[in-house]
């Protein structure tokens, strides 16, 4: 099954959730954690995925991607191996697929678990 691709970015390593998200976070929303992209930072609330990308030569211009929980219909992980050393997470909405590269040193079963919180958390 061929999925159109919407999104595609590469977490390198656990950060400090940054201040300035507070401002565009909803009542009842929190930060949960907080991940280090090549120019920018995704960032885990318990309401949706928030992936920022500073753009241009001084990164003022700011593009944000925002993904709700309940629009992710499945996930799949996959562990890095000998030669292959990025780990994947693939979230499936009915847009297309979200591919998020985990570089190493990311746990991909410690992030699998914060999907599967966020997303089982909301069905209950």
């Amino acid at each position: 099954m061929e999925v159109k691709s919407i999104i595609s970015c590469t977490l390198f390593m656990e950060c400090p959730i940054p201040k300035d998200i507070d401002n565009i976070l909803v009542e009842k929303e929190e930060a949960v954690a907080a991940y280090k992209t090549f120019r920018d930072a995704a960032i885990f609330t318990n309401k949706r995925l928030i992936i920022r990308d500073a753009q241009g030569l001084t990164g003022h211009k700011v593009e944000m991607y925002s993904i709700p929980y309940s629009s992710i219909l499945l996930w799949s992980s996959e562990n890095a191996g000998h030669i292959d050393i990025n780990s994947e997470i693939e979230l499936l909405t009915s847009r297309g697929s979200i591919k998020i590269n985990l570089r190493k040193g990311i746990d991909v079963r410690k992030f699998d678990k914060l999907i599967a919180q966020a997303i089982l958390k909301g069905k209950e």
